[in-house]
């Protein structure tokens, strides 16, 4: 029975233009034949199931057609309308069904109504508690699982063991049980089938390679199956479990159910015809333990199903995530660059013009005059500094800036930084040492870049740490690799600060105080450092000065 293209949903209309026509009925457009094929099968299902499943008294352990017809309907659904006449449809074919299945006009009536309510009632709970129908996350497998298919079938089951009580002289409890049991079976498994088959689902098995694996593993499954339901002795019945959980793992939720309804024919059906590990045990007994195997044995693997099939989707978001960050990170590093690029030229016409203009080669000029160009040259230079700070942030970020990894002098590295640091004008009675302990203190490092790092971590330590009076270079050896330390004395760092340091543009409050910068030379530092293979960080407390630290690879 082919049903899967009718049982695909279609989007509503907007609310704005649905108006009450005929197409909200079985017949017109739309899915036209749905309601029709589900109360065919059904009827075909309701005949097998009362013809070799039924076990305590009139009641069957195996009942298809409930999660068909569940399923159905909820993937159809159209409206009130569309509900009762699909009602009525499905009501029609299990009447006839128990007709033709030998049963009498009150026992039909009575299980019709029965069937109805066990229908009706999986179909609100699952409008109410799993609308969106997901059986791809866990929380909407457990919420349709428990809702219509633990809840939904108590109410009929009531009914019907007090009926057959009270006509036939029946055992409650156990037409009861065997009544939830099968139905709880039914929705559980069959209706998450149909709820799983969408097209979606199907195009993922149009690949060759993924047909014939879902053929190879489903038939595996049959085969083992009928080699322990089929027989008297299960020499193989370990081997459902695990097939079943591979079945989850390469065909996710899918080829989960297609797996738990193949296990369910054959566990509740040869059980039924007395064939299985059961075999012994009486009739109702016999269903209570097949039915039980499979809500409590197998049915959880749907729940692993659903988990991978969470992850792979959270995992395709993630990536896409990523994707569209890399992607925003790469627009921002062109945007930084080419503003650089640009902002260079005019600031160096700016800085040429005030030169000019402080040295009086422009004419005349006073003393405020004179001031007031030193300040202009001044403002212009931190801007070009920015510019070029940018620009190396910009191709640090887009992995232009190339590095040339050789083994490097380090205490050569850190005296070079000393003496150009301590002509600085901010640097002005500052102390600044370096310490070399121990020999071949040779790092695997590019010489300009990793200069480049130290004196920035130098000039900070000298304009933020610099009221210590001392600022100390030292390089000292550690297992593998060298370490390079930056230590001043100054007010120290809170760990709030510490973990925003490496921001760009993040001065930590310093925005507004007397202090030169721009927030991005810690930022440049520390790609720079990674791009050497090494890593960077601070120790530091509150009144205790601040140790930045360099670590990189021996040479």
């Amino acid at each position: 029975m082919t049903m899967s293209p009718a049982l695909d949903p279609i989007p509503a209309a907007p609310v704005a233009t649905r108006r009450p026509s005929a197409s909200m009925v079985p017949g017109s457009a739309g899915q036209p034949l749905a309601p029709v094929f589900t109360a065919m099968a059904v009827l075909v299902l309701t005949v097998l199931s009362l013809t070799f499943a039924r076990s305590a008294d009139m009641v069957a352990a195996l009942w298809g057609s409930a999660g068909v017809a569940v399923a159905v309907w909820l993937r159809t659904s159209r409206g009130p309308m569309y509900d009762l006449s699909f009602g009525g449809l499905v009501a029609l074919g299990l009447a006839a069904g128990n007709l033709l299945a030998g049963n009498s006009t009150l026992q039909t009536a009575m299980f019709t109504v029965a069937n109805m309510l066990d229908i009706y009632v999986a179909v609100l709970l699952a409008r109410r508690f799993a609308p969106t129908l997901n059986l791809s996350s866990v929380e909407g497998a457990c919420r349709f699982l428990v809702s219509a298919g633990a809840v939904a079938p108590l109410p009929a089951a009531v009914f019907v063991g007090g009926m057959l009580w009270w006509t036939n002289g029946a055992d409650f409890f156990e037409t009861a049980q065997t009544w939830w049991f099968g139905h709880a079976l039914s929705i559980a498994v069959v209706g998450s089938f149909g709820l799983a088959v969408t097209r979606r689902e199907l195009v993922r098995f149009r690949a060759p390679a993924r047909a014939a694996e879902t053929v190879v593993l489903l038939a595996a499954l049959t085969v083992v199956c009928a080699a322990v339901f089929l027989r008297t002795s299960a020499p193989v019945a370990f081997l459902i479990l695990p097939l079943l959980l591979l079945i989850a793992v390469r065909l996710r939720v899918l080829g989960a159910t297609a797996g738990l309804v193949l296990i369910t024919l054959f566990a509740v059906g040869g059980s039924m015809v007395g064939y299985g590990p059961y075999a012994a045990f009486a009739g109702p007994e016999r269903a209570m333990m097949a039915q039980l195997l499979m809500l409590l044995g197998y049915l959880p693997i749907l729940l692993v199903a659903a988990l991978l099939e969470e992850r792979d989707r959270l995992s395709d978001r993630a990536r896409a995530g990523q994707a569209r960050a890399e992607r925003a990170s790469e627009a921002k590093s062109r945007l930084l660059a080419n503003v650089a690029h640009e902002i260079k030229s005019p600031v160096g016409g700016v800085i040429g013009i005030g030169e000019l203009w402080r040295t009086g080669q422009l004419g005349p000029i006073t003393q405020p005059q004179t001031e007031m160009a030193e300040m202009l040259v001044k403002t212009a230079r931190q801007v070009e500094a920015l510019a070029h700070d940018l620009l190396d942030v910009a191709r640090a970020e887009s992995g232009a800036v190339k590095v040339e990894l050789r083994p490097t002098d380090v205490p050569g590295v850190l005296d070079d930084v000393r003496r150009a640091t301590a002509l600085r004008p901010e640097a002005e009675g500052v102390r600044i040492e370096t310490i070399s302990e121990g020999d071949g203190l040779v790092a695997l490092a590019d010489s300009q870049r990793l200069a480049q790092v130290v004196s920035n971590l130098t000039s900070n330590a000298v304009k933020y740490g610099g009221a210590g009076g001392v600022v100390v270079l030292r390089a000292r050896r550690i297992h593998d690799g060298v370490r390079i330390e930056v230590v001043d004395r100054g007010p120290g760092l809170t760990p709030e600060k510490q973990a925003q340091l490496f921001e760009p543009f993040n001065r930590l409050g310093l925005e507004r105080s007397a202090v030169e910068g721009h927030g991005i030379g810690l930022a440049l530092a520390k790609r720079l450092v990674e791009l050497q293979g090494g890593s960077i960080g601070v120790d530091s407390a509150p009144g205790q000065g601040a140790t930045f630290w360099v670590e990189l690879p021996a040479a």
